[in-house]
């Protein structure tokens, strides 16, 4: 099969399309390269394009024959989507059904949607569930959650099968350390933390101390870049099989403290990472952990890298060896 990467040049994209390739997959990446990297993905086809560029979008998919879309391309950042949700919708949405459209008119039927925890908002239940209320407290989320029920839609009209992966925070990087997470601005824990250790920073904050957790900071669930990647093509295997739809949770099943991730780090890194206490951030829930039952019973998915200490040492060798990122 080949198969169009959108945003495939991003952290989460590039570690998804390094394990297509390892199982045989062609692959074609498209990507504005505005947060992606182009030396991320060397080893597959590349095209420079943008969503919002509807008769380029579609020209991509009538030119290469794709037979399926596994879709990465987004922005991201909440806080950025609190001050931008012109923009998020733009390209989230609007760029989101370019996508859909070309797909239709190119006849390829088959979409793997990179979904987010933020459509939940506040949780009610811990851990999450697929069928729990999904009511995104900011624009991010709801153009995330705007996007799959426009896929619902399409499929009723167009007989077009999504799989929708909603996931928790995502961490590591290839056991290889050819790749690994590189942002900017860097908004994630973990990479924030290995910056620490490398001196690149002074020190990491922490963002709230009086939770209702075990240390009283707040409690996340990590999951493994390439057990997510896994995730992504056993969700493409089984819809292309079944012909059916779905929407799974991703995550670990249990969730680590800020101040935990911060001493694993300083025992992987053996460096001491100075923090810094500060208040809570608004809107930061005391704890997220996903339930990932669902896709565990449905397609026998199972988390490789669940141990937080096997995480955060990928993440660190790749950071330790590219501390500048992708240069």
């Amino acid at each position: 099969m080949k198969i169009l990467v959108p945003g495939g040049a991003g952290y989460i994209g590039s570690h998804t399309v390094i394990e297509l390739l390892e199982r045989g997959y062609e692959v074609v990446v498209l990507d504005n390269l505005q947060k992606g990297h182009r030396k991320a993905v060397n080893d597959c086809e590349f095209v420079q394009a943008d969503l919002l560029d509807k008769e380029k979008v579609n020209n991509i998919l009538k030119q290469h024959k794709v037979d399926a879309v596994i879709h990465f391309a987004a922005n991201s950042l909440v806080g950025e989507s609190m001050e931008r949700p012109d923009s998020y919708f733009r390209n989230n949405v609007v760029g989101g059904m370019n996508l859909l459209d070309a797909m239709r008119a190119n006849d390829v039927k088959y979409i793997v949607f990179s979904s987010t925890a933020a459509t939940y908002g506040e949780p009610e239940n811990i851990p999450i569930l697929e069928t729990d209320p999904t009511i995104p407290k900011n624009p991010y989320g709801e153009t995330k959650l705007t996007f799959e029920k426009i896929m619902k839609w399409y499929q009723e009209a167009f007989n077009m099968n999504f799989m929708t992966l909603r996931y928790f925070n995502v961490a590591g990087a290839h056991s290889s350390g050819k790749i690994g997470e590189d942002h900017d601005p860097e908004t994630h824990l973990i990479p924030l933390v290995l910056k620490t250790a490398l001196g690149i920073m002074d020190s990491i904050k922490v963002f709230g101390t009086d939770y209702d957790t075990e240390d009283g900071t707040c409690v996340r669930d990590y999951i493994h870049v390439m057990d997510l990647a896994d995730a992504h093509i056993l969700a493409l295997q089984d819809m292309v099989t079944n012909r059916k739809s779905n929407v799974y949770n991703l995550g670990n099943g249990k969730g680590f403290s800020v101040k935990q991730i911060i001493d694993v780090a300083r025992e992987v890194t053996g460096r001491e990472i100075k923090t810094v206490n500060t208040d809570r951030r608004a809107g930061d829930p005391a704890v997220l952990i996903a339930s990932s039952d669902k896709i565990q019973e449905g397609l026998k998915w199972k988390p490789k890298f669940h141990d937080i200490n096997t995480i955060i040492s990928s993440a660190w060798k790749w950071h330790s060896n590219n501390p500048d990122g992708f240069v």
